[in-house]
């Protein structure tokens, strides 16, 4: 069994280097935040999940407005404005 290192081995290093020779563990957020997110993944799945709505939110609204024009042409404009009902307007 050779495991190897590990994905989020290089941020340890960074975040126990800092650790080991900061004056305050303040010093070393940044470094403690690469590697919780590395291990963690928090921002990059918040991220992905924002796109994700983003791409749907996009894809329903031009579905809708796809639909609308395909009504639009089905019924003829007069029809869907109301002005002329739709057993008027094809001439039965």
């Amino acid at each position: 069994y050779a495991a190897g290192r590990t994905r989020c081995f290089p941020f340890w290093q960074e975040f126990s280097k800092c650790y080991a020779s900061a004056e305050s563990p303040r010093d070393c957020v940044a470094q403690k935040d690469d590697y919780l997110e590395c291990l963690h993944r928090t921002k990059e799945i918040a991220r992905a999940k924002e796109i994700k709505s983003h791409f749907l939110q996009k894809t329903a609204h031009e579905g809708s407005d796809a639909r609308k024009a395909a009504e639009k042409a089905a019924t003829g404009s007069i029809v869907s404005l109301g002005l002329v009902g739709e057993d008027e307007g094809d001439g039965k």
